[in-house]
């Protein structure tokens, strides 16, 4: 309920604000309004809203748009998912948007779930990488119709449990799920109660650990990092320290191509081993990533509408930019232009 009268009283404000200006502009083009940011996912993870960005370097082919014709194609709202790879997508399709194709872009950092209801209030045109959530495309797309599918962005996510490798040197039973009780002393915590520390991580994502947990029935306890960043400094620590360390982690991600991280093997996904959340007892899914966006968006969206649904990048240029973003010491904005800069040949095959 609260979030819902936020977006009545954001709609007005909204609403207000273009009375004003047709008033005191003298009947020039105004651009399209943005929708209200919702607020950000708990755990202070989100990735930082991304700024207005400028033409990219390196001399593309495609003209950069000027101010008026950016105000006159209007604004494009992308939600900013918690990791760093939602990031580095967003950075590259906003760059095009705005520098390429002439329409602002407004993005905005939000939790997975509190994303999808945008649909519906006109807040949110896009996601560009979805991890998998058939209740919400069930409500949004199948029931209310608001939202689309359209298609893979190219990308394959692995989510799984993860040790540092130095520990699979010393302990090589540890990756086999039936061996982990007898370790589970090893990864006692202060916050674990007795019992092994799972490393889960930001409590926003999609994850069954605690339901693993229970049903291989381990002598563990999940203790929720609070973030990707989080999950990633200790990650990094277990590997210098030689600390041992198991968690919950995924790929694409850059830090595998700074340390090795080596995967538990869990019981074997079959299709539907996952419907029951409280019962699951198997592996994480293959996730083939796709897109979506509101329904209104695919029907009225135009150019930035068709660079969307043919975004398709791989692994290696997500991790690329999100290096770039983390260890790179650029902006998002930075990042997004470098790339769009060295890939024209890739990038030019998305395009209107």
């Amino acid at each position: 309920m609260q979030r819902s009268r936020l977006a009545r009283w954001t709609s007005g404000v909204a609403v207000l604000s273009l009375i004003l200006a047709a008033c005191s502009s003298g009947g020039g083009s105004t651009a399209a309004p943005a929708g209200s940011a919702a607020a950000p996912s708990a755990g202070g993870s989100a990735a930082p809203a991304v700024s207005a960005a400028g033409p990219s370097a390196g001399g593309s082919a495609t003209e950069a748009p000027s101010a008026s014709s950016s105000a006159e194609k209007g604004t494009v709202k992308i939600a900013i998912n918690p990791w760093v790879g939602a990031e580095a997508n967003v950075a590259v399709v906003k760059n095009l948007l705005e520098a390429k194709l002439g329409y602002k872009v407004q993005a905005t950092s939000l939790a997975e779930e509190v994303a999808w209801p945008g649909f519906q209030t006109g807040e949110i045109d896009a996601i560009i990488e979805n991890w998998g959530h058939p209740d919400l495309e069930k409500k949004y797309i199948t029931d209310a119709k608001v939202a689309q599918d359209v298609g893979l962005n190219g990308v394959n996510g692995i989510i799984g449990w993860y040790v540092p490798e130095w520990m699979v040197a010393k302990y090589p039973d540890i990756t086999d799920w039936n061996n982990l009780n007898k370790y589970a002393d090893l990864f006692k915590t202060s916050e674990s109660g007795g019992k092994g520390q799972f490393l889960a991580s930001d409590p926003t994502f999609v994850t069954n650990d605690e339901a693993l947990i229970k049903n291989l029935k381990l002598n563990f306890k999940a203790v929720y990092s609070g973030s990707e960043a989080a999950t990633i400094t200790a990650f990094q620590q277990a590997t210098e320290q030689q600390t041992p360390l198991i968690g919950y982690f995924y790929d694409p991600q850059w830090l595998h191509s700074k340390i090795k991280l080596v995967q538990v093997k869990l019981p074997p996904y079959t299709d539907g081993c996952d419907a029951d959340a409280k019962a699951v007892a198997c592996d994480y899914p293959l996730y083939k990533l796709n897109k979506i966006v509101a329904t209104k968006f695919a029907n009225e969206g135009g150019d930035a509408f068709t660079l969307v649904k043919n975004f398709s990048w791989t692994n290696e240029d997500q991790n690329l930019v999100a290096d770039y973003i983390t260890n790179g010491g650029m902006s998002a904005d930075e990042a997004g232009a470098k790339w769009v800069a060295d890939n024209e040949a890739v990038w030019s095959k998305w395009m209107p």
